[in-house]
């Protein structure tokens, strides 16, 4: 038989909270958690605002040696990762480190360490970078002082796909238990708020300069103007589920299909992508899940907030799920666009929402924008087949979809 993979923990880390409560929280409530940019002063560029997470204390969930040679992408990578392994039941540091492994996926990097380096380097006298940089930036930086840290040695990996990475990895994750590794650390977080980082973004065009953080992020909305950027993300346990039956763990779902695609184009400003490369990805992932697109409960999209793009989901998913689209659902307008550790944040909802029985709320639109028309979800309500479509795309081209069966609720966790 093929080993199934389960997700068993989870560990928030993002502008909604810390920890699966307050996340699902703010998510019911329909809380917008995003403001002023503070981690940097944002005073003359034309977005000054974003997610970020609040109340962070790093020192809290790392000792100051790995902190001091770490980004703080990689900070709430090590509360999310504690986090998610103390939701699971699971020790800190692996009984056998061999059949542990960490594989998490990247955008950007460690922007706010590199940034501080080659200040130093370019305007301080010394003209020098300290020790860390060479690898505190790095892309696998997180992967590599997790594995170290928590001693799992099983084998580890890095996905790096933009927003698309956050589902890549799971994928990656679920491929990895069918090979025979019984736990497998999975997720994303993400920092893009420095000086370099917002530059970097700004550049695309695709940031919103509207001065309210209510309504500065819009997806699908007629009144839609860009997104926000945020930091954060979500990290999980995802275990083979016998391995997990047999120590008595909770069980929150199961990754049951996933597609990736790419549109080989690179984001430019009148691009939108290849929707039906993404239809491509979405179908693949159902395909292998075994899952008809009647029995879709719920999707959620990667809700971009860029007209262009709102306009190339909903003709990808219109595509896939013709004239009978589930209830779409999207908390993203609340935290901000975390790239990868958004993707991941879409993840970690959805589970929730099975766990409580309770799908939420669409945040918006307001105003369905024209060629957006798809069933936002208006109001909460309960699951129907208890599967949900995580759908995300990365920029330049990554298209990738995750199917998630969730388990039966806990008596009392209903919302």
């Amino acid at each position: 038989m093929t080993a199934r993979a389960v997700v068993t923990g989870i560990g928030v880390v993002a502008p909604s909270g810390i920890g699966v409560e307050e996340h699902w929280r703010t998510v019911l409530a329909g809380t917008r958690r995003t403001g002023p940019i503070t981690l940097f002063d944002p005073t003359g560029y034309p977005t000054r605002y974003g997610g970020e997470v609040p109340g962070f204390d790093a020192a809290a969930y790392a000792d100051n040696r790995r902190l001091v040679q770490t980004d703080r992408w990689t900070h709430l990578g090590f509360a999310a990762t504690r986090l998610a392994l103390a939701d699971a039941g699971l020790p800190e540091r692996a009984p056998d480190p061999y059949g542990y492994a960490v594989t998490l996926a990247s955008s950007s990097g460690g922007n706010l360490f590199g940034q501080r380096e080659l200040q130093r380097l370019w305007g301080g006298p010394t003209r020098t970078v300290g020790a860390y940089q060479s690898i505190a930036w790095f892309y696998a930086a997180s992967v590599g002082q997790l594995s170290i840290h928590h001693q799992f040695k099983g084998p580890c990996g890095v996905l790096v796909a933009e927003t698309a990475g956050g589902l890549d990895s799971l994928a990656h994750a679920a491929r990895a238990v069918r090979r025979g590794t019984p736990v497998v650390i999975a997720g994303a977080t993400e920092c893009p708020l420095s000086p370099y980082a917002l530059a970097c973004q700004l550049a695309s065009g695709m940031l919103s300069d509207v001065a309210d953080p209510e309504g500065a992020y819009q997806p699908f909305d007629a009144a839609a103007s860009g997104y926000l950027p945020a930091e954060g993300g979500a990290v999980f346990v995802v275990e083979e589920l016998g391995h997990a039956l047999a120590r008595g763990a909770r069980v929150y779902g199961e990754v049951t299909g996933w597609g990736a695609t790419h549109d080989a184009v690179h984001t430019g400003p009148d691009s939108a992508g290849d929707p039906m490369q993404y239809a491509r990805a979405m179908r693949l992932a159902l395909d292998r899940a075994d899952v008809g697109a009647n029995d879709v409960d719920v999707v959620l999209p990667d809700a971009l907030g860029v007209p262009r793009y709102d306009r190339s989901e909903a003709t990808a998913l219109r595509a896939v799920f013709a004239d009978r689209p589930p209830p779409v659902t999207t908390a993203k307008p609340l935290t901000g666009r975390a790239h990868q550790g958004g993707a991941a944040l879409d993840v970690a909802t959805a589970l929730l929402a099975f766990a409580h029985d309770t799908l939420p709320a669409s945040t918006g639109p307001d105003e369905v924008a024209p060629g957006c028309e798809l069933d936002f979800l208006r109001a909460r309500r309960r699951p129907r087949s208890r599967v949900a479509l995580v759908c995300a795309r990365g920029f330049d081209g990554f298209n990738s979809a995750l199917v998630l069966r969730g388990a039966a609720p806990t008596e009392g966790t209903a919302a």
